[in-house]
């Protein structure tokens, strides 16, 4: 599987794009999370990997997706973005997601690439937009993998999505992709509607003939203005999911990637363990995008670094959440959380003002914190890269 990626990504890609991958991404995401673990021994703070959400505005409407929009569009500034990604720089950290929304709405976002040539980027998209000159500009810059979302085949995309032909569309932007060599990517949020087509090797081996080089699974969440509960995986679902992870990694040449499970099949929330926090387009630092809910703003003009030593709101989230989980929190015990949230004091950051009502209403949902029902990583590259570095091989919470 290795020698066949290997040859994939040689073949398919440039060899500029492939070394800014490998270093950029690869050795300095390695060197970013021993800098963590070695500032957390000093007592020390500040994450290995930071996730923005640059715009609210959109151009679809999914279900449990947390963005509202809003006219005019929130959105963070090229100076504040830039001033983001320059902190995490001095700390070590130099690879960010780029989320929305829609990040390719957001007028300024291929200039923040432009600007941090040493930086990587991975630009969660929905396709629609990621037309021939945006994908040859994206190669140009070489700094940018496209991380294509597909929650669906045909009617069952459009009625995740909200729109019309998405499935077909996106795919147009995946196409693009391969046209201009980049390294590509595909990511799903696993739901009811969705898992039997999406968490296949039918499906993986399509992804492959079209060019894409890894895929990204999650677990749908029922958050936001449409969260559609009855979309949420069972328990044995989940087990699946990770069963089908672990089985097909070693067998296809694509890179499989998860952010829920550790080497050995253990439960984590990269939030929870301070991995990874996310921005708001309003310049809230929330604990992961889901979980809309801040006491610290990045507009406040205090230096980024001090604003994470000082939080003594993500402190406590990672301290007291893990005391009661290491999955998911917004899922297993939705009235533990807002109990927490509303005595620490936090502020509902979704731009809705529902967000408390929100999780009144959500019911107990099963996570990936199933304890005697790990299943540990097969295949020695995978197992290697979480136990030493990359625990779940990404930082999406």
């Amino acid at each position: 599987m290795i020698a066949a990626l290997t040859r994939r990504l040689l073949t398919e890609t440039q060899p500029r794009l492939l070394w800014k991958f490998l270093y950029d991404f690869g050795w300095k995401g390695m060197r970013a999370v021993q800098k963590f673990e070695k500032r957390l021994e000093r007592g020390q703070f500040f994450p290995a990997f930071l996730f923005l959400s640059v715009t609210n505005n959109c151009n679809l409407s999914c279900q449990g997706c947390w963005c509202t929009p809003s006219s005019p569009p929130k959105q963070l500034s090229l100076d504040t973005m830039d001033n983001i990604v320059t902190s995490c720089k001095l700390q070590g950290s130099h690879f960010f997601g780029i989320l929305g929304g829609e990040p390719l709405l957001h007028p300024d976002v291929l200039e923040l690439f432009r600007r941090h040539p040493d930086a990587y980027f991975l630009l969660f998209t929905n396709g629609l937009l990621l037309t021939d000159s945006i994908a040859r500009e994206l190669n140009r810059l070489g700094n940018v993998s496209p991380l294509i979302s597909v929650e669906g085949l045909g009617p069952v995309s459009d009625e995740r999505r909200g729109g019309r032909s998405v499935y077909e569309r996106t795919l147009s932007g995946v196409e693009a992709c391969r046209k201009h060599k980049l390294i590509t990517g595909v990511a799903t949020s696993l739901c009811q509607s969705n898992v039997a087509d999406l968490a296949t090797e039918r499906f993986l081996r399509e992804m492959i003939a079209r060019g894409v080089h890894y895929a990204w699974y999650y677990l749908y969440r029922p958050v936001g203005p449409r969260p559609t509960p009855e979309l949420a995986l069972t328990a044995e679902q989940v087990l699946a999911v990770r069963r089908f992870i672990v089985d097909i990694r070693a067998r296809l040449p694509i890179a499989v990637v998860d952010a829920y499970w550790d080497a050995q099949g253990g439960a984590l929330c990269p939030a929870v363990v301070g991995m990874a926090h996310h921005i708001s387009p309003s310049g809230d630092i929330e604990p992961c995008p889901p979980l809309q809910f801040a006491r610290d703003n990045v507009g406040d003009g205090r230096n980024l670094e001090q604003v994470f030593a000082d939080s003594e709101f993500l402190s406590r989230f990672r301290r007291e959440i893990s005391k009661t989980t290491q999955g998911c929190i917004i899922l297993e015990n939705p009235a533990l959380l807002k109990r927490f949230l509303e005595e620490s004091g936090a502020s509902d950051s979704s731009g809705r003002g529902t967000a408390f009502d929100e999780l009144a209403r959500m019911d107990v949902r099963p996570s990936h914190h199933l304890p005697g029902e790990e299943i540990p990583e097969k295949h020695w590259a995978y197992r290697l890269a979480k136990k030493f570095w990359f625990f779940g091989f990404g930082a999406y919470g």
